[in-house]
């Protein structure tokens, strides 16, 4: 499957919101633009992969904004509780 880069700058906005939404969801200070950026894909990532464990597939847009926000809540919530713990 072959990329434009319009899909890139999609995804990277997908992924900043999903960031910037996680931080608003979870409390507490943002990581900054390109860090919700890395934050919304690699939790978009954590998301797909988790879902796949439990044997859950999104077939929509929809579907998969919230599997990345969902994977992205979860980092975001760990990254906080490995912060206060050292």
């Amino acid at each position: 499957m072959e990329y434009s880069i319009g899909r890139w700058i999609w995804f990277l906005l997908i992924g900043g919101i999903v960031g910037w939404l996680a931080g608003v969801i979870v409390k507490g200070r943002g990581f900054g633009i390109m860090g919700d950026v890395v934050v919304g894909i690699v939790g978009g990532l954590l998301g797909g992969w988790m879902a796949s464990v439990i044997g859950v597939y999104a077939y929509s847009s929809f579907a998969s904004f919230l599997t990345a926000l969902i994977g992205a809540v979860t980092l975001v919530s760990l990254t906080r509780f490995f912060k206060l713990t050292a």
